[in-house]
């Protein structure tokens, strides 16, 4: 288990826009398996949508990502930014809601040099809610 404090010590992302609490089991240059905690307190309920609150889809695959980076940067890979290349085959399932937990499943499809491609689910009780194939790009970050 990785707790939130050494997830902050890998990703550059801070509140509100770091979206993983924990990751619960990881297997270096193969897979992951994080969770978010989804309250009614984040931000963007306020406006999507106040009468019905839903999280957005784009912050689903976002927060896959950052699961997906805690991988890279655990196995090893060198660099401080981790830069989206592509998102294929985004698919949306169900609502996510307040109150939920999303458990994140990764696999790496491809690591070539800084480039890694990933195969994610998001769930919810074991349903799917979201999956997608992520790629990225691990390399310095230019001020």
């Amino acid at each position: 288990m990785i707790p939130i404090t050494e997830i902050m010590k890998n990703l550059p992302h801070r509140y509100p826009f770091l979206l993983v609490d924990r990751i619960i089991d990881i297997q270096p240059k193969e897979s992951i398996k994080g969770i978010k905690n989804v309250t009614i307190n984040e931000p963007f309920f306020t406006g999507h949508f106040p009468e019905q609150p839903i999280m957005p889809g784009v912050l689903i695959i976002e927060a896959m990502a950052q699961v997906a980076g805690v991988l890279a940067y655990r196995s090893g890979i060198e660099g401080n930014a981790m830069y989206f290349m592509s998102i294929e085959q985004a698919k949306f399932r169900r609502p996510v809601i307040p109150g939920d937990q999303i458990v994140f499943d990764l696999k790496v499809l491809k690591q070539r040099g800084s480039v890694w491609k990933f195969s994610g689910t998001a769930t919810v009780d074991d349903k799917v809610v979201a999956e997608a194939e992520i790629t990225a790009m691990i390399t310095n970050r230019e001020i």
